[in-house]
């Protein structure tokens, strides 16, 4: 028995040594991990919302006679018109042609009418004033020259009804297919431009916003086919109603998309930007532990992991400001921080 008793304390010593020096190897363990050297940068806290993007002009063209469509070229390609050409204002996309039409409005007559009826005045005005006519004579030589000068007004809008050109500075985005020289009739839809170098978004906020969004602040756009590119815009209105069945109240963003890289009717994710702090010290947010004693991160120093304890500020959807517990150029672990604790040896992998 008590040889037993001798060989049993004997395994228990020699277990207890192979612990101690397991222990021993697995503080000697450098855990790898990368780190990221800490500097102050900018960080903006937006609210994140989605809407459709629309143009802040659009016109719609339609044929006002029943005439022979004819289209016309591009003067900067010397090629027909087609979708997605740019026009400007006085540009003629389209030519209607009849010549029953042109006769009727007299448009030569008219100016010629005019040009009597002008000098007609002037020489009522220069008798007037010699007294060679009455008062009477000269008002009625006033108001024939104002008829005429209405009735060559008038032949001009006429004859404009012959021609299909641009109001404003646009982009074509729909042109009906007619034969050159068939006719069509009046009403029909020739052309449509839409100018959207200026658009427009309404977007619903959640009601918790209400106090946090204003007029003026910057909303950064994107779209999943232009994923490299931020389009800048700002907030234009805001209505100060409540939806009582969705909670939320309705907003109008203005879009800055000079380069036309937007298009009309896209969908697009807007970030709007509620606040903005510069020269912060600014952490990814996926690093942070959240342990008993409150928000944690490791730091590295001469080969070792220090966990500190941090207090934050702004925080947007991926980085976080650090407002106490870290120091500009201290070295913060990005990656492999999930297996360390306090004191672990650690080896630098990036």
């Amino acid at each position: 028995m008590k040889k037993n008793l001798i060989l049993f304390a004997v395994v228990l010593s020699v277990a207890a040594g192979c612990r101690n020096q397991d222990q021993n190897l697995a503080g000697d363990v450098e855990i790898p991990v990368t780190v990221e050297e800490l500097k102050v940068k900018s960080i903006e806290e937006f609210i994140n919302t989605t809407g459709t993007a629309f143009p802040k002009g659009e016109i719609e063209l339609k044929s006002k006679i029943s005439a022979s469509y004819f289209l016309e070229k591009n003067p900067s390609t010397g090629r027909l018109w087609q979708m997605g050409d740019k026009v400007n204002i006085g540009d003629v996309i389209i030519r209607l042609e009849d010549q029953e039409y042109v006769n009727s409005v007299k448009m030569e007559t008219n100016q010629l009418n005019l040009e009597l009826m002008e000098s007609e005045l002037k020489k009522q005005q220069s008798l007037f004033e010699k007294g060679g006519v009455t008062q009477k004579e000269l008002k009625t030589a006033e108001i024939n020259y104002e008829n005429a000068k209405t009735t060559v007004a008038t032949s001009k809008l006429q004859l404009e009804k012959t021609r299909i050109s641009s109001p404003i500075i646009g982009v074509i985005v729909d042109l009906p297919y007619h034969t050159q020289g068939t006719q069509v009739e009046a009403g029909l839809t020739m052309v449509k431009i839409m100018d959207y170098k200026t658009m427009y978004m309404d977007v619903q906020l959640p009601e918790k916003y209400i106090n946090e969004i204003k007029p003026g602040q910057t909303v950064k756009l994107t779209n999943y086919t232009i994923p490299e590119d931020t389009i800048l815009g700002s907030v234009t209105q805001l209505s100060p109603a409540i939806n009582a069945d969705t909670r939320t109240f309705k907003g109008t963003v203005s879009i800055d998309n000079h380069d036309l890289l937007l298009r009309p009717g896209m969908f697009v994710k807007a970030d709007i930007v509620v606040n903005r702090r510069d020269s912060a010290i600014v952490i990814p947010k996926n690093i942070i532990l959240s342990r008993q004693k409150g928000k944690t991160v490791f730091v590295v120093d001469r080969g070792v992991a220090a966990e500190r304890i941090i207090e934050t500020g702004l925080e947007n959807l991926t980085d976080v400001e650090v407002t106490r517990g870290l120091a500009r150029n201290e070295r913060i672990v990005t990656g492999g921080f999930e297996t360390l604790s306090n004191r672990s040896k650690v080896k630098i992998i990036k």
